[in-house]
């Protein structure tokens, strides 16, 4: 089988109505950096890329009108991506290294997400790649407390861009708190105040060269500083809100002490996924491995796990294992106890 890291990697951009997907989308496709990316765009309900804009910056595009993608079956997805393999392969279309996906502002991405990991044609070609969720500055706050929809595209990103910041009379601060609250794992980059990196959205992921570093110290710059049920944002809100946004979603921080059997981990993530795999929105972590000297590297989505990776090294001398959950209507307390046991019973 194709090894993991070499798969057609395949990035999610993501947000609510009105949110900026498509601006930041036309912005990113101008970079030298993504000449080589294949986008698929969903116009339901929104008013899509410029398609002049699109022909000039990459020849290689589907326009899917099919209506929302995560709406519509799952075989609009599938067919799109494999008939855009085909066409690859044959030569008709440049040979893409990545392909983009414009959600519909109303789509929530896990389906999407989901049918890539584990549609069997799908896995022997392409890979997820970063999920990127735009959040409206303005806007945000408030569609989160009203759709669930925009708690999901937030709960399973890898990273954030803020838009519209400059409009907002906060600057964003309150849209960034919200955000956080819901998923702390993701980095939240400002669109009006810092450059656009096409490598830090969409090219530089846990499976890229060079990516793993940042995308683990993403993963823990949210939860740095703090432990125990002060790491906890699924019910500990640092912000002043009248209503609560989160719809029951939310991120929290384990941390173990010593090298964690790789077998009995196996076996409890399996366990933990087969009965809650709905409610585990993403699970992303650190580990140290007895009879592994550097750190082995998990991310997941809902029900299915990427292969696991490797880290060259420790990114600091901090050596406990550090797992990352996103999770929704679940307590931190079962989750956590149920693993310590496991830990427990592969000590003994």
């Amino acid at each position: 089988m194709t090894a993991y890291d070499t798969l057609i990697p395949i990035n999610i951009v993501t947000g609510f109505l009105g949110s900026g997907k498509t601006t930041l989308l036309a912005r990113l496709l101008k970079s030298p950096a993504l000449r080589d990316t294949a986008v698929l765009i969903n116009e339901f309900g929104e008013v899509g890329l410029d398609h002049h804009l699109i022909e000039h910056a990459e020849e290689s595009v589907l326009l899917m009108d099919s209506g929302c993608l995560c709406c519509a079956i799952r075989g609009d997805l599938q067919g799109a991506l494999r008939g855009l393999f085909s066409q690859r392969e044959r030569g008709e279309i440049p040979a893409f290294r990545r392909v983009a996906i414009e959600t519909s502002g109303l789509a929530d991405p896990t389906p999407i997400a989901y049918t890539i990991l584990a549609e069997p044609v799908l896995q022997h070609h392409f890979r997820l790649g970063s999920v990127v969720t735009v959040v409206d500055a303005v806007n945000g706050v408030a569609q989160l407390q009203r759709h669930p929809e925009s708690v999901k595209q937030a709960a399973i990103a890898d990273r954030f861009v803020l838009t519209k910041s400059a409009m907002a009379d906060d600057g964003g601060r309150a849209a960034r708190a919200a955000v956080r609250d819901i998923n702390a794992a993701a980095p939240v980059l400002d669109l009006d105040a810092e450059p656009l990196d096409p490598d830090a959205l969409l090219t530089g992921d846990l499976y890229a060269p060079g990516g793993k570093r940042r995308e683990v110290a993403g993963w823990l710059d949210g939860f740095a500083g703090v432990s125990g049920e002060a790491a906890d944002h699924t019910h500990d809100h640092t912000h002043d809100h009248s209503h609560d946004h989160s719809h029951g979603v939310g991120s929290f921080c384990l941390r173990f002490d010593g090298p964690m059997d790789w077998t009995a981990f196996g076996l409890w993530m399996s366990m933990l996924l087969n009965r809650h795999g709905e409610r585990v929105l993403r699970v992303k972590g650190m580990l140290n491995v007895a009879g592994v000297a550097d750190p082995v590297l998990i991310n997941g989505v809902q029900h299915i796990v990427h292969p696991p990776t490797h880290m060259s090294g420790w990114p600091d001398g901090d050596r406990r294992s550090r797992i990352v959950f996103i999770v929704q209507d679940m307590d931190r307390a079962v989750i956590e106890d149920s693993l310590a046991a496991f830990n427990a019973l592969a000590a003994a």
